[in-house]
Formats: structure tokens, C-alpha cells, sequence
């Protein structure tokens, strides 16, 4: 497989040249055999491999990808967070004997940063394009285990031999983010701005305390040391291969549902908030897969649907990436207040809820959500408007029959005979945006706001702004 040499061997200068240079790495690697073709698996420590390698991601004439993709930086940014927080995860692991007050300041900010049940890295795959067709130019020696020779080897590896990362550049640029935002603490000792920080330190100031630096110093350690990134190297590979190999580790397998996903989530607070504050109280149901059935109803929601609505009223997005214990706990207090609130209003969570209530459709609780954040913790924060809020919505008749929801059905007479001359001033201009918001069904009764909900809710929001005299949204 490769070239195994010992010192008898080097006759020569030129022996001595060819044979590599003064900066040579040496890395142990198990040999292996995938589907026929010659790899390595190695495993490095995470900064070792940062240097050793490089994202496969040449240009072609015309500007396109050659091997992949285009780098998403805030999945990157993501994931620098999610392996930060797996090494304050590994101090606290490496010190856990230590009573001392150093160990409260490395859980204080293992709880600001949020911590999980388990947190890994898949292996990364990589081509080492200078190795020959199934590594015929490396130089390396088997190593010999419990007498068997063969399962492993000692390969040495010069400047020229570049790990190009094939599948895996945003767990690379993750741990590049991770390493220069270690490095930049270790050299300036102040914290990066907010915005732009991947540990969410809450403060104004920026100096790092001398406790916390500490901490971080650990961290930097252990990415040069315990916190090892396991690399599949395929060897020889040309770009046509290389882009082969990439189109399908990423596309032959199956994606699961979002549900699903989120249910095996325990890191995210508002998942935690989720679990503990609404789905073991039995306060709402969830059903399985990610699909509702009107004539088949249980009074239950989707996962993704109570995420969701839970996204807009702890951190006014749509999605819950990003959520952090600092961000997201001090909001709690009010999101169980909104559950309680919402409990309350007629034929919620019973049996063909969607049928008896639009409160059972998630877009309309999206609309609710949406305005408790605002009046909670946005730029219309009062406690008395928040009060009259969730004290008042319970009241609100979210029948399908009540004209309102199908405002944009109403003739002109029609409005002024279910009283909703006034609505008018609350609802944006109809010349812009969509206003397809839904349609009231006849023949069913039924009231069926569409599917595009962040075009919807914002509408039925102020719907019922009107309703409860609460101010306009761009008052």
C-alpha cells in the first residue's frame, strides 16, 4: 500500500531530499477497505487537523463549486458554538474531583453556553491527494498489536500532503471560528462584540474575568490535546472522484422528519421549556409525524407546530436555532403564563378541535404568540397591555363563524353589518402583501387559514389587536 523504509535504507542526499521534509508529521492510522478502495482512519487531535488540512473547493473557470458546496457561514457559526460548548462539556468531565471555585465557574458557563445529554462530531471525510492511487506514495510503517501485524500503521506526512476535506467544510470552519476565538480571548483577554461572540457572555464589558479566562485556557488545551476529530482519508483521489464521493455521503441518505428531530433534541431551551413545562403536564399533546388530519382529530399538535409557536413567543423568529439558556430563561416566566392563557379558550386541545375552534389551527396561535412577545418583552412592552392580553384573549370568540377571521371575504355591506367598520385601520394597506390569508367554507362551516403562515398570522394578530383595543403594530 505504501513505501515502509528504515534507516539503512537512505544511501544519498537525493535519498535524503526525496524522502520528505524537515516538518514532516507523523500520524497512526488504522488501515481499511471501503467498498474496495484503500483508506486510513486516523484520529487528530481537533487542532492538529484544523492545520493539516483544507476544503476541497477550487473554482472552476466559470466561478462554479468543483468538489463542494457553497460555505453556509452561520451553520458554521452554529456549530462553533456546539463544539465550544462540547469543550467546556470536557473541562468539567477532566476536573470533575475538583470542589473548588473553578469548577462553579465552569458550570456557570456551561449554563450560560447550554448543555446536552451527549454531544459528538461525525467523522470527517477527507482525500489526501498526494498519497498515489491507494496511497502507492506514502511512507509509513505497520505497527503491531496484541501480535497481529497489519491493523494499523505509523504514516508520515510532509507539507505538500493536505487532508482535503470532502465531506465536512462547516465542521472545519467551525473549528477554525472555535481556535481563533480561543486564540483572540488567550491574546487580548476581552470577549469578541455580542453580535459576533460565540459564547453569549451577557455583558456590556468585555474583559474576560480571571476566572473565566481559566476556563478557556483549558478549553484551548484540550483542542490540542483530548479533543480528538476521527478523519476517513481516501487516498489518490482526483476532483471527478472527489465530487463523486461527495454527492453521495450527502445524498443516499434519507432525511428525517423535522418532528422527529426535534423530539431527540434535549439542548435547545425552548425544547426543554417544551418538554417540562407542556408536554409532561399533558398541557398540550403532540402527534406523530409532521402531518394533521381535520377528520381525524385528537385535539393534539405536530411537533414542528409547537416549536414553532413557541419560537415566536420566546425569541420572536420562526425557528428555534440559536436559542440560548441566557436568552431564552428569563422569558419563561411569561411563556407559561400564554399556555395557561391559551388552556382556557373554548374546545382547546378536546376532541375535533379544529373543527370546533380556530385556536386549534397553529397559525393562530402563532398570531398570539407573536403579540405576547411584543407586548412582553418588545418595543411595545407594557405589563398592562400584556395583562389585558392574556387576561382577555380567552374571551375572544375564535369560532369559525365569527365574520372576523373572514374579513377579506366581506363585502362592503357586510362589514358594516357585522360591525367591522374599524377593522380597517388595524389590517396593512391591501395594495401590498398577500391577503389570501384563508377561506371560509360554506358547506363545513369551517374558517381554513392557508398554509403561509408568517404572510397570516402577523394579519390575525392585528385582527385581534382590533378586537381587544390593544395598539396598532406600527404604533
Amino acid at each position: 500500500m505504501f513505501q515502509t523504509e528504515t534507516e539503512n535504507d537512505i544511501r544519498s542526499l537525493d535519498q535524503l531530499f526525496d524522502r520528505g521534509d524537515t516538518s514532516e508529521t507523523q500520524i497512526k492510522a488504522f488501515l481499511s477497505n471501503n467498498l474496495g478502495n484503500r483508506t486510513l482512519l486516523a484520529k487528530l487531535p481537533m487542532y492538529e487537523f484544523y492545520r493539516m488540512s483544507a476544503v476541497a473547493n477550487e473554482r472552476s473557470e466559470d466561478g462554479r463549486p468543483v468538489t463542494q458546496r457553497k460555505l453556509d457561514p452561520k451553520h458554521a457559526s452554529e456549530l462553533a458554538r456546539y463544539i465550544l460548548k462540547g469543550l467546556l462539556s470536557t473541562t468539567i468531565y477532566m476536573n470533575q474531583q475538583d470542589k473548588s471555585a473553578m469548577m462553579r465557574t465552569r458550570i456557570r458557563m456551561q449554563e450560560m453556553i447550554g448543555k446536552q445529554p451527549y454531544l459528538s462530531l461525525q467523522p470527517i471525510v477527507a482525500n489526501l491527494r498526494t498519497a498515489g492511487r491507494n496511497g502507492t506514495e506514502l511512507r509509513g510503517k505497520p505497527l503491531t498489536a496484541s501480535n497481529d501485524e497489519g491493523i494499523g500503521a505509523r504514516v508520515w506526512l510532509g507539507q505538500k500532503d493536505v487532508l482535503w476535506v470532502v465531506d465536512g467544510q462547516h465542521r472545519r470552519t467551525a473549528m477554525q471560528l472555535v481556535i481563533e476565538f480561543l486564540e483572540d480571548i488567550r491574546m487580548t483577554q476581552k470577549y469578541p462584540p455580542a453580535k459576533s461572540s460565540l459564547y453569549p457572555h451577557g455583558k456590556e464589558e468585555r474583559s474576560v474575568p480571571s476566572d473565566e479566562m481559566n476556563v478557556w485556557l483549558e478549553c484551548y488545551q484540550v483542542t490540542r490535546s483530548e479533543c480528538t476529530v476521527n478523519v476517513e482519508i481516501h487516498l489518490g483521489l482526483d476532483v471527478l472522484e472527489e465530487r463523486q464521493l461527495f454527492h453521495d455521503l450527502n445524498n443516499l441518505s434519507k432525511k428525517i422528519e423535522k418532528s422527529l428531530a426535534l423530539e431527540f433534541d434535549s439542548s435547545n431551551p425552548v425544547n426543554a421549556f417544551i418538554k417540562e413545562s407542556l408536554l409532561e403536564p399533558a398541557i398540550v399533546n403532540i402527534t406523530a409525524g409532521d402531518k394533521v388530519d381535520w377528520d381525524n382529530d385528537d385535539g393534539s399538535f405536530t411537533r414542528k407546530d409547537i416549536v414553532a409557536i413557541n419560537a415566536h413567543l420566546i425569541l420572536n423568529k420562526s425557528n428555534i436555532n440559536g436559542a440560548t439558556p441566557a436568552l431564552a430563561q428569563p422569558r419563561l416566566m411569561v411563556a407559561k403564563r400564554f399556555w395557561e392563557a391559551v388552556t382556557q379558550i373554548a374546545d382547546f386541545g378536546e376532541e375535533n378541535a379544529k373543527q370546533k375552534t380556530v385556536a386549534a389551527q397553529p397559525v393562530v396561535l402563532k398570531a398570539l404568540a407573536k403579540l405576547t412577545y411584543d407586548l412582553a418583552f418588545g418595543r411595545q412592552a407594557k405589563e398592562g397591555l400584556l395583562d389585558r392580553l392574556l387576561d382577555e384573549f380567552t374571551n375572544l370568540d375564535f369560532g369559525h363563524e365569527n365574520p372576523m377571521w373572514r374579513y377579506y371575504q366581506l363585502s362592503e355591506e357586510e362589514v358594516t353589518k357585522f360591525g367591522l367598520d374599524g377593522l380597517k385601520d388595524y389590517l396593512p394597506d391591501e395594495s401590498s402583501g398577500n391577503r389570501d390569508i384563508g377561506y371560509y367554507e360554506e358547506t363545513t362551516g369551517w374558517m381554513r387559514f392557508g398554509s403561509k403562515h408568517n404572510d397570516i398570522f402577523p394579519i390575525i394578530g392585528d385582527m385581534i389587536r382590533w378586537k381587544l383595543q390593544l395598539p396598532k403594530r406600527k404604533d
